[in-house]
C-alpha cells in the first residue's frame, strides 16, 4: 500500500518530488488515495492486470433455537479485474523561449498545466470511465454503481436549480445527502461532485448551519458537511473536430428521462470510502507510478520534448464503498 506522500519521501530528485506534489494540490482525492503497488509487469507484452474480489451480498448472523441448526448462508463475491492505464501527456518547448523565460520558467508553466490536466482526466475516469467504450481507460464509480444499494434517487429528481427552489428544497436535499451518506460501509473520505452541485451543497448546508470547515494537508481551507470534506472534481478539455476546445464538467450535466418525462440539468453526486477493502487506486510496484521526463536543452535540438505520466487505476472491492446519490436538477 502506498500513497502519493509515501511515494514523494525517498526520491532524491526536488523536481520529482515537486511534481508528485502538484498532483496532489490539484486533485483533493488523489491526495486521499491509496494505491495498491501489487502489480509487477514481467516479459515482453505482458499486461497491466489487476484482479480483485467484489463483494456482492454481506454475511448475516441469525437466531436458532436449542437442538436446531443455523440456516447456512455465505458472504458471495464476484471476480473482477482492471487494468492499469498510462496517462498524461507530452509539450515541446523551443530553447529560445526556456533561455528567455528568466525566473517564469515555459518548462516549469508547461509541466503544472499537464498535471493539471492529467489530475483532471483522471477525476473525469474515476466517474465515468468505461473501458468497453474506450479501452485506453478504466471503470468508473458510474458503471460501477449502477443497481446497486447505494445508487440513491435512482427514479426520482430533486430541483434545486433556482434560488427559490433552493429555499424550498434544501431539507429534501440534505435529507437525501444523509440517506446517502448512511447507504455507505463507513465514513467516506470526501463528497466529489461539479463546481456547480458544490456551490448548491455549500448553500444548502450554509441554510440549514452544517456548513464546516478543514483543512487539506497543504494548510488550505475545505469546505465541508459534517467535517466530511466538498471535492469540485472541476472540468477537463476537450478538443472538437473543428479544433477548438471547450470545458465540461469532469461530472457531467445531463438530460435524462424520469418516469415519462424527459428533465434538463440532473447530476449526480459521490462518495467513496477510502481503504484497501473499499474503494483505492492500483499501481505497479515501487514508487515510480509517477515520473516526469524534463527536455534536455544541453542535447542538439532547437524543439525540446517534456512528459508528464502516472501509472493508475481504481477499484470497488465492496459496493457500499462507494455511493452515488443521482438526479439534482441544477440547471
Amino acid at each position: 500500500m502506498i500513497t502519493l506522500a509515501e511515494a514523494r519521501v525517498g526520491r532524491e530528485d526536488k523536481v520529482d518530488q515537486q511534481v508528485i506534489d502538484s498532483f496532489r494540490r490539484n486533485s483533493l482525492l488523489l491526495d486521499l488515495l491509496v494505491f495498491d503497488d501489487a502489480v509487477a509487469p514481467n516479459g515482453a507484452g505482458s499486461t497491466l492486470e489487476y484482479g480483485y474480489m467484489r463483494v456482492k451480498t454481506p454475511s448475516l448472523a441469525q437466531f436458532r433455537e436449542i437442538n436446531t441448526e443455523y440456516k447456512p448462508q455465505e458472504q458471495t463475491r464476484e471476480k473482477h479485474n482492471v487494468e492499469i492505464k498510462v496517462f498524461g501527456g507530452s509539450y515541446q518547448v523551443d530553447r529560445v523561449i526556456e533561455g528567455t523565460s528568466g525566473k517564469a520558467s515555459e518548462v516549469a508553466r508547461q509541466t503544472e498545466a499537464k498535471i493539471k490536466a492529467a489530475c483532471n482526466l483522471f477525476q473525469k475516469t474515476v466517474i465515468d470511465g468505461d473501458s468497453a467504450a474506450d479501452k485506453t481507460s478504466f471503470d468508473g464509480l458510474d458503471k460501477a454503481l449502477r443497481d446497486t444499494s447505494t445508487e440513491i434517487n435512482a427514479g426520482s429528481y430533486l430541483d434545486i436549480s433556482t434560488s427559490a427552489l433552493m429555499d424550498e428544497n434544501y431539507k429534501k436535499l440534505l435529507d437525501l445527502l444523509d440517506e446517502f451518506l448512511a447507504s455507505l460501509s463507513g465514513r467516506p473520505a470526501c463528497i466529489m461532485a461539479n463546481t456547480a452541485m458544490i456551490t448548491k451543497l455549500k448553500a444548502a448546508a450554509r441554510r440549514a448551519g452544517y456548513l464546516t470547515h478543514t483543512e487539506d494537508a497543504f494548510g488550505r481551507k475545505v469546505s465541508a458537511y459534517d467535517d466530511i470534506p466538498f471535492m469540485d472534481m472541476g472540468y477537463f478539455a476537450q478538443k472538437e473536430s473543428d479544433g477548438s476546445y471547450t470545458e465540461k464538467p469532469c461530472v457531467p450535466v445531463q438530460t435524462r428521462t424520469i418516469g415519462e418525462n424527459e428533465i434538463k440539468g440532473l447530476t449526480d453526486i459521490y462518495a467513496p470510502v477510502i481503504g484497501l477493502d473499499a474503494f483505492h487506486g492500483v499501481t505497479v510496484k515501487g514508487k515510480k507510478f509517477v515520473s516526469q521526463y524534463l527536455p534536455d536543452f544541453n542535447a542538439p535540438g532547437a524543439v525540446k520534448t517534456g512528459e508528464v505520466e502516472m501509472l493508475a487505476a481504481v477499484a470497488l472491492k465492496n459496493s457500499r464503498a462507494g455511493a452515488v446519490l443521482r438526479n439534482i436538477k441544477i440547471k
